[in-house]
């Protein structure tokens, strides 16, 4: 293991910081301090070292039609080799693939998730190392809200009801494949003015719940280690 615990982040614009804005786009991010990864890192204080990897509009594993880069599980082997070594992975995705022309129910959300998770568990080694596969977290992002922009709610029509059941689908999936869970649900809503996105509080909050949840995984680790 590295001397500094290393967390890769990968997940959408939730993770890239979006600043929420009521004509929908374009906007700005906010500064590393502000997005749930800085917060994170302030939390967990000295002795982690955190990489973002955060795409706007990417998917679990879905081909989004107008962009191919959006597929996650299209680029999270090559994301984690590139990073290794690694403690930890953190994902939060699936908020996109609630969009209609996907067709996807919140069991098909989650299965794209698991493969993710698959691609995670198997992903020590790299290119010419020995390093062993990290440990995976997987977070479901909180549910929808209202959005005003009617561009955004045909963007995600029924997305609202479909991302709402993906805390449980998540919980289940994860306990199925014996990973580690957080429903960001527990600890936030989603309070951005475009239905979508994080305020910089929602931000705050959330880091602050990921970091506990790192440090009991790493607590965890050291006790059955002992």
């Amino acid at each position: 293991m590295s001397e500094r615990r290393s967390i890769l982040c990968f997940g959408d614009s939730l993770t890239w910081g979006w600043i929420p804005v009521e004509e929908g786009s374009p906007t700005r991010r906010y500064p590393f301090e502000q997005r749930w990864t800085g917060a994170m890192a302030t939390h967990l204080g000295d002795g982690y070292h955190i990489v973002e990897e955060g795409l706007s509009a990417r998917t679990t594993s879905a081909d989004d039609p107008n962009d191919a880069r959006l597929n996650g599980s299209q680029y999270l082997p090559t994301a984690i080799a590139s990073h290794l070594p690694l403690d930890l992975v953190i994902i939060m995705l699936g908020t996109n693939d609630t969009k209609p022309f996907f067709n996807r129910t919140p069991y098909d959300i989650a299965y794209g998730m698991a493969k993710l998770v698959g691609q995670v568990l198997t992903g020590g080694g790299g290119i010419g190392t020995p390093y062993p596969a990290p440990k995976c977290l997987v977070v479901a992002p909180p549910p929808l809200t209202p959005m005003p922009h009617p561009y955004f709610q045909g963007m995600f029509g029924g997305g609202h009801e479909k991302s709402a059941q993906l805390g449980q689908q998540y919980r289940a999936m994860a306990d199925f494949l014996k990973v580690d869970f957080l429903n960001a649900g527990d600890f936030i809503t989603t309070d951005g003015c475009d239905g979508i996105h994080f305020t910089a509080q929602n931000n705050l909050d959330l880091g602050k719940a990921i970091a506990a949840k790192v440090q009991e995984i790493f607590a965890r680790d050291q006790l059955a280690a002992a």
